[in-house]
């Protein structure tokens, strides 16, 4: 019974903790604006009219990404270390386009090949506790693709 009781005292502290460490808010989500039609990852696939995959082969690239260190000569730059994001940044009223990583590339999606090195369709500066350079090199993609130049981005 005293195994119980302890058992029953230990239960609440451990869903706090679990929730302290998950959060109760949803979780931040990268986007570019594009004019009317804002860019985000997509959380599940069946949602995204964008899916791209990553490749260590430069040889089977659609494109090519390289990540540097120099914020000003990247394309896009994804910082989250800010005070605050850009309020209302990515509001629309358009629906979002969703981009989604793939495992697999299909026949006619954008294969990723993503480096620090050598010639490049997009240069990106990465600086986030939450997102990865992937990430950033799929926005940047799914943004890309319909040819117009990004204006805003925001977490």
């Amino acid at each position: 019974m005293l195994r119980f009781k302890i058992l029953t005292s230990v239960v609440p502290f451990l869903a706090a903790a679990v929730l302290a460490r998950t959060g109760l808010g949803p979780a931040p989500q990268a986007c570019i604006a594009l004019s009317e039609t804002p860019v985000e990852l997509g959380s599940v696939p069946w949602t995204a009219s964008l899916h791209v995959a990553f490749t260590d082969d430069p040889a089977r690239a659609t494109v090519r990404v390289q990540i540097t260190d120099d914020p000003d000569a990247a394309d896009f730059a994804l910082v989250d270390d800010g005070a605050a994001s850009e309020a209302g940044a990515c509001q629309s009223s358009a629906p979002p386009r969703y981009v989604t990583i793939s495992a697999r590339p299909t026949a006619d999606s954008p294969v990723i090949y993503l480096s620090s090195e050598g010639p490049a369709d997009y240069r990106i500066y990465v600086r986030s506790k939450i997102f990865s350079a992937a990430d950033a090199a799929a926005l940047i993609v799914g943004a890309g693709g319909t040819g117009r130049r990004i204006q805003a981005a925001a977490l």
